[in-house]
């Protein structure tokens, strides 16, 4: 760690003199005659490994983001309804098995030519045979019906179509070359990929011929450091923003104030639903304790998240109830009250009697977990820690275990784990709660329910987004069933983290939707709209 503190710092000042002679900033004092650019510090991991090609990745995936270097045809707003960026106008088919988007003319690549439906096309076409990151399997092909007009033909209904025509950046089809596109984009959106030093750094410039409102931030630099380094380089002055955690929350800089946005990003544990056997493929599954749903149910209700929340994140965060908290699809009805008392009386129906040792039991056998967490994060583990000591009180007895995630799957088949998620997608419930043909069980966590998987399905087939959105909701609770609370609850949701930033005192960052999983490039979706003030 003393190695990424000293090598992220050195690197960040040599940048920083350059950012300097470049007519970047480094201190406030620059401030008064620069006004166009901004220095940014991202974890290392928003570094995309494979470069800037939405075909490997970028936009998508785990961190979703807008592409910024190429334009979309959609984009999600502010309270994640869709709006138009390429497109001009959409529409499924009654059965939802095409989609038809009309485009606008007046759009050109970086290298003059212009930009048409043929390259719609040949970007979908290209992502799907590619992408190892997005799931394309509902796209049968897309085709050019004329140089406006690009038709989506589906393998299935797919109603959250248009969350993905948000992400997907539109590539050139007469420049594109999937072995070098990454390093050497060519696009049409707000900004051109000037620079980028693996490892280190990547500089973004405004694109001159952009069609849409002129950037106001003419350069946008991206710093990759560690956590501590980066807020090394916030104490120095040498960045305008930087990602940091609550772990640095209570610190105060000179210069800079401690920005807090809104995030889905959320932490939860799975509760596998069934008796423990073996599987097909010899894996162990299930967890004979959590199998029982009053047991799942108490330890939802016997949760205090705003204790986490305080003692934890040292108060940046707001309470989880599922995985999609906050959003148009989300259904209320999985708010719960925490009331240890009630979480006690469901333990003792379901036969889990109070020991003398404060450990509940039930035929001999003891009330034990091992909960898992992943290595190196340390959030993660004080949350597993917190949510360990508050099951104690409940008479569960935890046993804490690091795991890495090449084992962590098949672990969480048979044993809870913190895990994070959070997505601008209805597709989020759908890959956690429902059923896989293959298995099934839902892919995460050994639970079925034919009737939740009967609504997420009706959600997707329908032609309308959303009017699907109802579905969705049923899928949480219909007033019979469902994943919540008076459901099946194979999932115990804690908390939704705040996304924690380092500004430079005079920034003004445009407002922000909710960010989704993933600390970095969602925060700059907007940076075009960023403002010094004079």
């Amino acid at each position: 760690m003393r190695f990424w503190k000293i090598r992220g710092l050195a690197l960040l000042l040599g940048l920083a003199l350059i950012a300097g002679c470049q007519g970047g900033t480094t201190s406030q004092e620059d401030r008064q005659e620069s006004t166009d650019s901004v220095i940014i510090a991202m974890g290392p991991t928003s570094e995309p490994e494979a470069g800037f090609d939405p075909a490997f990745g970028w936009g998508a995936g785990e961190h979703v983001h807008e592409p910024l270097i190429q334009s979309t045809l959609l984009v999600t707003n502010t309270d994640l309804t869709i709006g138009y960026d390429l497109a001009t106008d959409y529409y499924a088919s009654e059965d939802g098995l095409t989609w038809t988007v009309t485009l606008r003319d007046d759009v050109h690549f970086t290298d003059g030519e212009p930009l048409t439906a043929a390259d719609v096309a040949f970007t979908y076409n290209t992502v799907k045979a590619s992408s190892s990151v997005n799931d394309f399997t509902m796209l049968d092909y897309a085709e050019a019906t004329d140089d406006v007009t690009v038709v989506f033909h589906m393998n299935r209904a797919f109603s959250i179509w248009p969350y993905t025509m948000a992400i997907v950046g539109i590539v050139p089809e007469h420049a594109y070359d999937s072995a070098s596109y990454g390093t050497n984009p060519i696009g049409s959106g707000r900004y051109i990929l000037k620079q980028w030093d693996r490892g280190q750094q990547v500089i973004l410039e405004a694109n001159p011929d952009y069609y849409g409102e002129e950037p106001a931030m003419k350069r946008v630099t991206i710093l990759f450091m560690e956590e501590d380094a980066a807020f090394l380089a916030v104490q120095a002055g040498q960045v305008d923003v930087a990602y940091t955690s609550a772990t640095y929350s209570d610190q105060t800089v000179s210069g800079y104030s401690l920005a807090s946005y809104a995030s889905v990003d959320n932490r939860g544990f799975n509760l596998p639903a069934i008796m423990q056997t073996t599987d097909a493929e010899g894996r162990t599954i299930g967890n004979d304790l959590t199998a029982d749903v009053r047991v799942r149910r108490a330890i939802n209700i016997g949760i205090d998240r705003q204790e986490m929340i305080d003692n934890v994140l040292n108060g940046y965060g707001t309470p989880a109830y599922s995985i999609c908290d906050q959003l148009p699809w989300y259904n209320e009805a999985s708010e719960v009250e925490y009331d240890p008392e009630a979480a006690a009386a469901l333990l003792e129906e379901a036969g889990w009697m109070m020991g003398e040792d404060g450990v509940r039991q039930k035929e001999g056998v003891r009330a034990e977990l091992t909960l898992l967490y992943a290595n190196g994060d340390s959030v993660r583990q004080a949350l597993t820690a917190d949510f360990a000591n508050q099951l104690g009180e409940l008479g569960i007895d935890c046993t804490l275990e690091g795991v890495g995630w090449d084992t962590a799957y098949d672990r969480a088949l048979s044993t809870p784990l913190l895990w994070g998620w959070g997505a601008h997608t209805p597709m989020e419930l759908y890959n956690i709660y429902h059923s896989m043909a293959d298995t099934g069980y839902a892919e995460y966590s050994p639970y079925a329910n034919e009737t939740v998987d009967t609504y997420m399905d009706q959600a997707l087939a329908s032609s309308d987004l959303e009017e699907s959105y109802a579905l969705w909701q049923l899928a949480q609770w219909d007033g019979t069933t469902g994943v919540t609370q008076e459901g099946d609850i194979p999932w115990v949701w804690l908390v939704n983290i705040d996304h924690l930033y380092w500004v430079r005192d005079g920034l003004t960052i445009a407002e922000q939707k909710i960010h989704p999983h993933g600390h970095g490039w969602s925060l700059v979706n907007n940076v075009d709209q960023w403002r010094w003030s004079s």
